[in-house]
This record gives C-alpha cells, structure tokens and sequence, in this order.
C-alpha cells in the first residue's frame, strides 16, 4: 500500500471527501462547511492506492499558517494518513516566506493527536458548527 500526499487544485474530490466525513458523518450543516474561503486556500488531498482518502486546506495571515477541514474517511483512520497530512501541511508551510506559525481548531477527541504532532492547547473551548474545539498552536 502507498500513500501519497501532494498540493492539489482538485477542489472537487477534497469537497466529496468534506461532505462525506463533516456533512454525512459528524452532522455538520452544508452551509457551515462550505464558507466560501477555498479559493483563498492551498489544499492536500491524500491518496492510498490511488484512492482519495483525506485532505486539508491552508489558510494564511500574516506570519500564521491556518491548518482547517482536516478529514480523512473513517475506514482509513489509523493507519498514518492523518499524521501524514498535517505534515505536509507543516511542510507546505514552511515554504511560505513569513509564515512561523500554525494554528488550527481540533475538535476536542483529536486535542491528543494534535499534542503528539506538536501543537499545544491554545485558547477555551468553543463550538464551531455544534462540535466542540479548541484552538491549537506550533512553530512551523
């Protein structure tokens, strides 16, 4: 099995992949996941044996690098894809003249998975579309 990671422009299967794990798995209101801000993005969508499996979006202000929309499809979770996704994104973020931070919203069952990848707690908790998050913080 290989998985490959890479910046993509295929904002159709990262949205299929969105809808099915933040719309039809977790509940979450079409109108809150699509805000509008994938133009603005870079995205990375992973493949395992050549099948879409996850993805994320980047978002940046300033010198911090917004990691968000971090899914990847429940019969493929733990098996190294999300690890490998928010790597790339660190990587990608590393590229960018300027960036030195990055800062995403774990719901708050995946704070621990965040912890492991280096990010700390950074912030209350708060509700984005009905999940509970709290903002999390680290040096790229």
């Amino acid at each position: 099995m290989t998985l490959s990671i890479a910046l993509t422009e295929d904002l159709a299967t990262c949205h299929a992949l969105r809808r099915a794990v933040f719309i039809e798995e977790q509940g979450v209101s079409v109108i809150e996941e699509v805000d509008g801000r994938d133009t603005d993005a870079l995205h990375i969508l992973a493949h395992k044996d050549g099948q879409a499996v996850g993805c994320a979006r980047i978002l940046v202000a300033g010198a911090t690098g917004k990691i968000g929309r971090v899914c990847v499809l429940a019969q493929m979770r733990g098996q190294g894809v999300g690890v490998a996704l928010i790597e790339a994104a660190l990587d990608c973020l590393r590229q960018i003249d300027g960036v030195t931070q990055a800062r995403l919203g774990a719901q708050t069952h995946a704070i621990g998975f965040y912890e492991r990848l280096g990010f700390s707690v950074d912030g209350p908790e708060y509700l984005d579309a009905g999940i509970v998050h709290r903002d999390m913080v680290r040096p790229v």
